[in-house]
């Protein structure tokens, strides 16, 4: 998991990833680096989500897009992670369609599952998920629950990135998420988990 302690999430890089983004802009291919190393484990767990085993390959196809179209991007280091995960679920659905199977969600990494002590339900749920555990559950999600949950849990997006990624009103990109939560709480025996309602996804902006 994160160094020494306390978890490590997503957002605490984006200062550091606008920076990289924005040298990278300028033609700096170490600063591309930079910027792959940070956003790359949160894309290949979402896209393990969706895709199983074909992750690798289809996160492959969304980093060739990402390069050839970086200077087009607008934004700071959170809009560059929504960018990057809306490149690759549409590099994803595609797949899918190929293989004409419907999207299903798979293993949930455990090292991309960092969070924040204060989301209480996200941290009874992900400390109680093993690899396989996490398999077997996110797999039993309606798709719109697995896909919120893949996007604000381990991309690391807030509610309207990830519903901006998904084509839905954030409202119910938090809703699908909360629900998700919840579902895998009970599942996993959580009497304890909290249930605020949106709260305990974030901000509800």
């Amino acid at each position: 998991m994160g160094q020494g302690g306390e978890p490590r999430r997503a957002q605490a890089y984006d200062g550091e990833l606008g920076a990289a983004v924005a040298r990278a802009q300028d033609g700096d291919e170490a600063a591309f680096a930079v910027a792959y190393r940070i956003v790359q484990p949160g894309l290949l767990g979402y896209l393990r989500g969706i895709v199983g085993d074909d992750a690798e390959d289809v996160a492959s196809d969304a980093w060739l897009e990402i390069a050839r179209d970086l200077g087009r991007f607008k934004g700071d280091g959170a809009g560059f992670r929504g960018w990057t995960a809306t490149i690759a679920r549409h590099r994803a659905l595609d797949h899918l369609r190929r293989l004409r199977v419907r999207p299903r969600a798979a293993t949930l990494e455990q090292d991309v599952l960092d969070l924040p002590g204060r989301y209480d339900t996200h941290d009874q749920v992900v400390e109680s998920l093993s690899t396989e555990r996490a398999l077997e559950l996110v797999r039993e999600l309606p798709r719109d629950q697995a896909e919120a949950v893949l996007l604000r849990v381990v991309v690391g997006l807030d509610g309207p990135a990830a519903a901006r990624v998904l084509g839905k009103r954030p409202g119910a990109v938090r809703t699908a998420a909360h629900r998700g939560l919840k579902r895998l709480a009970r599942r996993l025996g959580g009497e304890g988990v909290t249930d605020d309602g949106p709260r305990t996804l974030g901000e509800s902006t």
